[in-house]
């Protein structure tokens, strides 16, 4: 159903955001109709609710809720309305969960052009759709200008888990094996490519995908991973300090083992960056049983998202619980955590 309003339909070609169009009137009502019902449209969006309402199947749910403020609002390979949707859906599947919905916040600022965000809509409105995970309820908030960036998007998720999976980030045991599903550092790289005070040519794009099929796909074929995480801000190195620090244990991986493409390695080395810190949009870690571990890795590897998976590292016991790497040199270091972001608001 489309609520009939009358006057003029927004210019979404030349026009800007104002101030009336957060602010709970007819402008707002507008907005609301001709941009995000439409583009999102479904059942339960269309019922206009101050809530989304649906059955739910018995079983354990997850929820999960993020912000995105990245810089450029668009960037090769995505934008910050695909990048929110691909974000939430992953940290849902991380639990192994199928996810279900999800909700968005815009905080947008006065003066962004209505073209600009008409396209982060669409483009959000497409990565659902082709998720198959409907935006079901949001909210809109519009700030006077120089009080915001363009726009800023928070969203939650919300999935089920099936029954007897039981993947969670306290779960790695010595002995365990380390898989990622990919190249490190693409959309790190793909971003800074396009910061005003760095900007560099390259052919790298994003990574930004919604992981969840793949994610079903290895649950089908091996129920007891033990963890699974998309290494974003602070890249692998970060992600794995946090596992070995939730579950109380060590890691060794391999330099050698680990894929980064050669655009990525250039890049970081011409900015005095680690490829292991730069972020991750598309890509994750799996922490199985060692015997499992092969098996794991074929299916991963048949998938459109993770052909180019690797097995790199090992669970080990340790009581410092450090992350450590066997560089192709011969030796063995430390990968540590960062105080920071090598840089920030790149997700």
């Amino acid at each position: 159903m489309t609520l009939q309003r009358k006057g003029p339909s927004i210019d979404f070609t030349n026009g800007f955001v104002d101030l009336t169009h957060g602010g709970g009137g007819r402008a707002m009502a507008q907005l609301v109709d001709e941009l995000f019902v439409a583009a999102f449209d479904n059942e339960m969006l269309r019922q206009r609710n101050d809530q989304a309402s649906f059955p739910v199947e018995a079983g354990r749910m997850v929820m999960t809720t993020d912000g995105y403020v990245i810089s450029p609002l668009f960037f090769p390979g995505g934008d910050i309305g695909s990048l929110a949707v691909h974000g939430t859906i992953n940290d849902v599947a991380m639990a192994g969960a199928v996810p279900l919905a999800l909700s968005a916040s815009f905080i947008i600022e006065e003066g962004l052009p209505l073209a600009d965000l008409k396209r982060i809509v669409g483009s959000m409105a497409a990565a659902s759709r082709a998720a198959g995970v409907p935006v079901v309820t949001g909210d809109t908030k519009v700030v006077e200008k120089g009080k915001g960036d363009g726009v800023f998007i928070a969203t939650t998720g919300i999935g089920r888990v099936p029954a007897g999976i039981a993947i969670s980030g306290d779960q790695a045991r010595p002995g365990d094996a380390i898989l990622i599903s990919g190249t490190m550092g693409d959309h790190g790289v793909a971003v800074m490519s396009l910061r005003e005070n760095l900007g560099f040519e390259t052919t790298l794009h994003s990574d930004s995908a919604a992981l969840h099929g793949l994610v079903a796909e290895m649950v089908a074929a091996l129920p007891g991973i033990r963890c699974l995480r998309d290494p974003t801000r602070g890249g692998l190195a970060a992600t794995l300090n946090e596992l070995a620090h939730q579950s109380g244990v060590g890691m060794i991986i391999e330099e050698a083992a680990i894929p980064v493409r050669a655009e990525v390695r250039g890049a970081c080395e011409l900015l005095g960056l680690d490829p292991l810190y730069v972020a991750n949009e598309g890509k994750l870690i799996a922490i199985a049983p060692a015997a499992d571990a092969e098996r794991l890795l074929e299916v991963m590897r048949a998938h459109p998202l993770g052909r180019d998976a690797a097995m790199i590292g090992r669970v080990v016991a340790d009581a410092h619980w450090f992350v450590q790497m066997e560089t192709s040199f011969g030796g063995k270091r430390v990968v540590d955590w960062l105080a920071g972001e090598q840089l920030p608001r790149i997700c």
